[in-house]
């Protein structure tokens, strides 16, 4: 700074007219002292006094201000950040593998590419078995569902008395026709529109998931530095901690969702109930959603399997109880109940605040973040309430 003999910088404000300025030329000649090698722009001066009305008003408008931004920004960004939580539980789930990749000498951009080409390969060789016949029963259930609702009413009189009632077999119909071409239009539209948003969503979490992989140890790093130093030691145990029932958690429901869907699969091959490849993977998406998943499948499986014969029905209902108590008491204890011990009613409580909130996706991450919420309750809300 090149600064004048009066405290005026001369390459600001020129020319300089000290008769024009007379309000602040005491200032600038303060200014001038101040002004040191040490401390060119002067030593700060006290603190505003925080307890004053004024200062007191003005932090708490801002306050609000603030709040009311973030607000609105989660609102507008709503669509965006879930995509994020979905890719981060994604990066939580698969690091355990990832972490015993690098355990065992590999890099830690090779262990991220391995573990992602096995999933691909496994996914690209489920969808390229799986598709083929999920199109072809798909479209024939879509085409013979009047002929099975026609053959319903007829062997069950009930059925036939609702189906008068409610028309269904025309609403049915006329759902259906495909002569009907705004309607087609309009549901082709409609269905593209989602393909492009499922599709666009996919991208974005399959990279982001990438993503926060490959930098997961310097995300988690700088997350536990938000903490102070003096409890940063605890805040990485606690951390961990929610960091391994998140992953195993999110690797647990796959692999039991998996399980199901395969029971399922044989169970309706063996009873010769019509599309079970299509119902086997709707039972595994379902079953992926706490609480309310398998039983919705279960009814899904059973109204179809009503089209071969009642006892074949009520046959399906009883195995889907039994794969429940089976899933229940036997599956979930082994492969996630070490991990994540959430009572019976939390869990159900979060579900619904989960699907209320977000949708699928909230109930899908509901049960992991209620464990996180309760660990963290354990370890520190309820101590200092002991204390207390």
């Amino acid at each position: 700074m090149t600064s004048g003999a009066g405290g005026h910088d001369d390459n600001v404000a020129q020319p300089h007219s000290p008769a024009e300025e007379q309000p602040i030329i005491a200032a600038e000649g303060g200014a001038a002292r101040i002004s040191t090698a040490a401390h060119p722009l002067g030593k700060p001066g006290p603190r505003f006094d925080r307890r004053s009305p004024f200062f007191i008003g003005m932090a708490g408008a801002a306050g609000v201000a603030v709040t009311y931004a973030l607000i609105e920004v989660v609102l507008a960004a709503r669509g965006v950040l879930v995509l994020i939580v979905v890719a981060a539980f994604l990066a939580i789930g698969l690091e355990p593998a990832v972490s015993w990749l690098v355990r065992h000498g590999f890099p830690r951009w090779a262990a991220v590419a391995t573990v992602f080409v096995l999933a691909f390969a496994v996914l690209a060789g489920f969808l390229a078995a799986a598709i083929p016949p999920m199109v072809t029963q798909g479209g024939a259930l879509v085409h013979n569902a009047p002929d099975y609702l026609g053959h319903l009413e007829q062997r069950y009189p009930v059925l036939g008395e609702l189906s008068t009632r409610f028309h269904l077999q025309d609403e049915l119909r006329r759902a259906l026709d495909a002569g009907n071409a705004p309607m087609v239009v309009g549901g082709l539209v409609g269905a593209g529109k989602i393909v492009f948003s499922a599709i666009s969503g996919t991208v974005i979490v399959v990279v982001l998931t990438a993503y926060f992989l490959a930098d997961f140890a310097h995300i988690r790093s700088s997350l536990y530095r938000l903490a102070p130093n003096s409890r940063r030691p605890r805040t990485i145990l606690i951390g961990d901690e929610i960091f391994a029932k998140v992953g195993g958690y999110v690797l647990g429901n796959l692999l039991i969702s998996l399980i199901t869907a395969v029971l399922t699969f044989v169970w309706l091959v063996a009873l010769d109930v019509p599309y079970p490849l299509l119902l086997a993977v709707l039972v595994a998406v379902l079953d992926l959603i706490p609480v309310v998943g398998s039983t919705l499948a279960g009814v899904v499986v059973a109204l179809v399997a009503l089209t071969v014969s009642l006892p074949v029905s009520l046959a399906t209902i009883v195995f889907f109880i039994a794969l429940r108590l089976f899933e229940d008491y036997l599956l979930v204890p082994r492969i996630i109940g070490r991990t994540v011990k959430v009572p019976p009613m939390v869990t159900v409580v979060a579900v619904l605040i989960g699907g209320a909130l977000l949708g699928i996706v909230g109930a899908l991450l509901a049960i992991p973040v209620a464990a996180a919420v309760l660990l963290l309750a354990r370890e520190t809300v309820f101590p200092q309430l002991d204390r207390g």
